[in-house]
């Protein structure tokens, strides 16, 4: 019998908790990302705040990446790893404090604050996340049944806590959860800033700035239609993505194909199953290490980002 792990090697969160079940398919630890960045972009605070205090317009494919990691190893990893990403986004958090430097919409103009450590924003961060992986797994692997979706939600509200979000941050319940957060992209408050617009369109693969390998360029292809796919119409709509039967014949009859890998026949094994499962971070650095070949050689990760502060581009 194998011996037992350490207490330390467990984990915040048990093998046969939600936020595992779910994070551990690789179709959603590949795609609840970057349409978790899409959408969020729409709240100006949460993307204005990160835009001007990370390197998040030069490496946005890097902090994809290093997003990706941190937030596996607090749902995923053991306790120790865990708290190493912790500490990790704490030290990144600690400068993230300002004002938007213009309007951003009739909720928030020009002055509004951000902080990193405001309980409303970290909860915006976790819902954006959560609702990604939420939607991702139920168009990609199967629908989660209402227990699960209750389950998985309070398994996020304490990946929340985690990180920082005071539990009162969030909604008591899914139920809860759900009016406030759809009735929030409902609303007048949801704005894409201009550069945001230009950032999303690249991380949902509607804008490509360099060709790649076609067997490369048809993979980035389908994630891209799945992720547009799974947005609301109204998010589809503020980024001008066009979309109609074709996009909406081709979305689902992807998103069907991958539902389906996710089904062993009866007696036979699955060989795609080892493959759709375990972390997504190491696929992740694929794209880390060629946004850093094309920053090295001078040339822009998403051509027309300019990389300066709102107070450096306004003062040249």
């Amino acid at each position: 019998m194998p011996a037992r792990p350490a207490a330390n090697q467990t984990g915040y969160f048990s093998d046969d908790s939600m936020i595992r079940r779910v994070m551990r398919k690789r179709a959603v630890g590949l795609t609840y990302g970057q349409r978790a960045l899409v959408i969020g972009a729409v709240h100006p605070l949460l993307y204005v705040g990160t835009a001007e205090n990370t390197q998040h317009r030069t490496t946005p494919y890097t902090r994809l990446a290093l997003t990706g990691r941190m937030f596996e190893a607090v749902s995923l990893g053991t306790r120790e790893e865990a708290d190493r990403a912790r500490a990790f986004t704490r030290k990144r958090h600690a400068p993230v404090d300002g004002v938007i430097p213009e309007d951003a919409g009739t909720a928030n103009p020009a002055g509004t604050r951000y902080s990193a450590h405001d309980p409303h924003l970290m909860f915006m961060t976790m819902a954006f996340t959560f609702d990604s992986a939420e939607v991702m797994h139920d168009l990609l692997v199967r629908r989660l049944t209402a227990t699960e979706r209750e389950a998985l939600y309070l398994d996020y509200v304490r990946w929340g806590e985690l990180f920082g979000m005071p539990r009162t941050a969030a909604p008591g319940t899914y139920r809860d959860f759900r009016a406030y957060f759809d009735g929030y992209l409902a609303s007048e408050e949801p704005f894409l800033t201009e550069e945001a617009k230009l950032v999303g369109s690249y991380l949902m693969g509607q804008r490509v700035a360099y060709p790649l390998p076609i067997p490369v360029q048809q993979a980035m292809s389908g994630f891209s239609l799945l992720v547009q796919g799974s947005l609301p119409e109204r998010v589809r709509e503020m980024y001008e993505l066009p979309w109609g039967i074709r996009e909406q014949l081709a979305y689902r009859g992807l998103a069907q194909a991958v539902r389906t890998a996710h089904i062993s026949p009866p007696l036979v094994g699955n060989p795609l199953r080892a493959p759709m499962t375990g972390p997504s971070y190491p696929l992740y650095k694929l794209a880390t290490r060629r946004e850093q070949r094309l920053v090295g050689t001078g040339r822009a990760s998403m051509p027309g980002v300019d990389p300066r502060n709102w107070v450096a581009r306004h003062t040249a």
